[in-house]
């Protein structure tokens, strides 16, 4: 818009170089839409898989005031820091999840390929096994003989999570408990508490009002559990409750946002301290991501020491035995 480019011209222009096939159809759509006369912000709340509600509300303002361009910019940075505190809480889980991969195919290996060997022969020598290798036995007996009844629980417990997770109740519950989780649920609550401040600020800086604005960042925030704070927070506010009043009363902020929300309203300045708070969240998030690995390096160790020592005890016991028991006879 800045560069004088009419606003079909310049969205035919980006359909032709989207290599993504959604957002080449989705651009495209919209261009037929603005050539048939409808609104950019109509055309884009068609289509709300692709432009949530807060995207179209800005684009509403932006065409309403005429400020397009200045919109676009402010969604860009917007979306922009989103996604760099996504890729980064992404990037910090990479690495634990992929040693929990491998610790489940090891187990999975040793049960199925490893423990059967030793199995024959114990029972080929008839020692008196230990505990820790009853259990060993009695687990790669499972995995031998039931692998397709496991296999189909693996397969049927996410399809039951996922169908479950579409009950508003079942997804509330979980969004809560998320937060909740050690080490994670804290860096989870705050990049969402970052998102919230940033958003806001978006659209009070937007001159949407503040019921709406409040209505709209909690559909944005992706968590079912902080979206009913929220709109329990646009319902107080429309009760003529203050905003610092049901920021505190909604339990979600710390202390310096909580001050923060207070002089943004003494002072007017809601939305410049927004900023702040938004910043002040991010960099806790940043904060927690560094500091991931080496507080769940630990909790891996312990995982895999047991592991090993399970199988150490299970296996090299009974065989200590089988030794003595030789060197006896002979």
């Amino acid at each position: 818009s800045k560069a004088g480019v009419p606003m079909i011209r310049a969205i035919n222009g980006l359909s032709d170089s989207m290599e993504h096939p959604a957002l080449k159809e989705s651009l495209m759509k919209l261009n037929r839409d603005l050539i048939g006369g409808k609104s950019l912000a109509l055309s884009m709340s068609e289509q709300p898989e692709i432009y949530n509600s807060l995207f179209v509300a800005m684009i509403n303002v932006g065409e309403n005031t005429g400020k397009l361009d200045d919109v676009f910019a402010q969604l860009a940075t917007y979306f922009e820091l989103d996604m760099q505190t996504k890729k980064s809480i992404t990037a910090a889980m990479r690495y634990p999840i992929m040693v929990m991969l491998f610790i489940v195919a090891a187990v999975v290996i040793l049960n199925i390929f490893v423990i059967p060997v030793f199995t024959d022969m114990f029972s080929k020598f008839g020692v008196d096994l230990p505990i820790t290798t009853r259990i060993l036995i009695t687990t790669s007996n499972m995995f031998v003989n039931y692998w397709p009844y496991m296999l189909a629980v693996a397969i049927a417990v996410p399809l039951f999570i996922k169908n479950a997770m579409k009950k508003e109740s079942v997804r509330t519950k979980w969004d809560q408990y998320k937060l909740k989780i050690p080490v994670i649920g804290n860096i989870l609550n705050m990049s969402l508490l970052g998102r919230f401040c940033r958003s806001f600020s978006l659209m009070l800086q937007s001159g949407v009002p503040l019921n709406t604005a409040l209505r709209l960042v909690a559909d944005a925030l992706d968590n079912k559990f902080l979206e009913k704070k929220v709109i329990n927070m646009q319902k107080q506010i429309e009760q003529g409750v203050s905003l610092s009043q049901t920021a505190l009363q909604s339990e979600m902020f710390s202390p310096l946002v909580l001050q923060m929300f207070a002089v943004g309203d003494e002072t007017g300045r809601v939305d410049e301290l927004l900023i702040e708070g938004a910043d002040y969240y991010e960099r806790e998030v940043d904060y927690g991501v560094k500091s991931l690995t080496s507080k769940i390096e630990p909790l891996l160790l312990v995982v895999v020491s047991l592991i090993v020592g399970l199988l150490a005890m299970g296996i090299f016991s009974p065989m200590w035995d089988m030794y003595g028991a030789m060197q006896g006879k002979q």
